[in-house]
């Protein structure tokens, strides 16, 4: 097999990126950028997410997860304490998370540090799932092997009927973690691949400092 993507070519032209426009924030520059593309580019799901992850094995990790919330600590996202990536974090706290919105030509890269939220917060928001991705939570022993899909779908009937007419409680396993941002850039495509990227990095008095880099 031999394909070559040569000539798979982009002309970025829609907006620029300068530091007279933008927050000394990178939360408040963050939460702009999203509810602009939320609102004016046609993507389905604005709040996916790539996050890469250092595995067990020393190999760095990426999949797509949901960011479910953003406040000025952080991002937070839910998942499988027990899965792959969530032994992952618990490891080694280091992850980045990018977002990558292809119809407005921008990028967002974050590097930090994930810990679990409290258990409360992710009792909060499991009480708010619908009752069958609470079941899924609950049936999915998440990255582990299986012989087939028809278990998951026998226990899943089980659990249905173990708490018919009942509530469903948050397993001791899943919950959510809250990446807390030491850096973050700002890509925005630009003519002639010379893009703009600004980065803001957290220094040792908790105070951003902003940085262009070179394209």
């Amino acid at each position: 097999m031999n394909t070559d993507l040569g000539d798979y070519r982009k002309s970025y032209e829609k907006q620029e990126l300068l530091e007279g426009n933008v927050s000394d924030n990178p939360m408040e520059l963050f939460q702009k950028w999203f509810h602009e593309v939320d609102k004016n580019f046609d993507i389905e799901e604005t709040n996916a997410m790539t996050l890469s992850t250092m595995g067990l094995d020393g190999y760095p990790k990426n999949r797509v997860v949901l960011l479910k919330k953003f406040t000025h600590e952080g991002f937070i996202f839910y998942t499988n304490y027990e899965s792959e990536k969530g032994k992952a974090i618990q490891n080694n706290p280091n992850v980045c998370i990018s977002f990558f919105w292809h119809a407005a030509e921008r990028q967002i890269i974050i590097k930090g540090k994930a810990e679990k939220i409290a258990t409360n917060l992710s009792d909060g928001y499991f009480e708010s799932r619908p009752r069958g991705s609470q079941l899924g939570a609950i049936v999915s022993k998440q990255s582990d092997t299986i012989k087939n899909r028809e278990i998951l779908e026998e226990n899943l009937k089980n659990l249905e009927h173990q708490f018919e007419g009942k509530d469903i409680p948050r397993p001791d396993y899943w919950g959510g973690f809250i990446v807390k941002p030491i850096e973050i850039e700002f890509w925005q495509g630009r003519p002639n691949r010379l893009h703009d990227r600004l980065r803001y990095q957290l220094d040792e008095d908790f105070n951003w400092n902003l940085d262009r880099l070179s394209p």
